[in-house]
């Protein structure tokens, strides 16, 4: 049974930092390409980034190119999504999901594209 179990979630001024966690256990995090997405209030989830199972192909959202990062650490199958320069319109809950598929990376924008989903963590981002 795969599970996923994300952290780091708060609350932050804008143009602050925080750096989400997603925990992979039941199978190595290597069998997966990861991705992030985020629901805003009353909104769909929508996509924030993906990476393959390396750590070297990743793709970003247009709303977070240059603020976000997604990363890896396979040794310890964890995911990583560190935000900086934070905006109130970042506030939203986070998802950490996987894939068990092989495909481009840019491939993974959308929700169906993916297996397993962690419960999310609250990001709030406010004076």
């Amino acid at each position: 049974q795969v599970q996923l179990v994300e952290s780091g979630g708060g609350l932050v001024q804008p143009g602050g930092s925080l750096r989400l966690s997603c925990l992979v256990s039941g199978r190595p995090a290597r069998a997966f390409t990861m991705g992030w997405f985020r629901r805003h209030p009353g909104k769909d989830r929508e996509f924030v980034a993906a990476i393959k199972w390396m750590g070297v192909d990743t793709f970003h959202a247009d709303s977070v190119k240059g603020r976000f990062t997604i990363s890896r650490d396979n040794a310890k199958n964890t995911v990583y999504l560190q935000m900086n320069f934070l905006k109130p319109e970042d506030t939203a809950t986070y998802y950490c999901a996987a894939a068990g598929t092989t495909a481009p990376v840019t491939y993974y924008y959308t929700e169906d594209r993916y297996d397993y989903w962690g419960q999310g963590t609250q990001v709030n981002v406010s004076y």
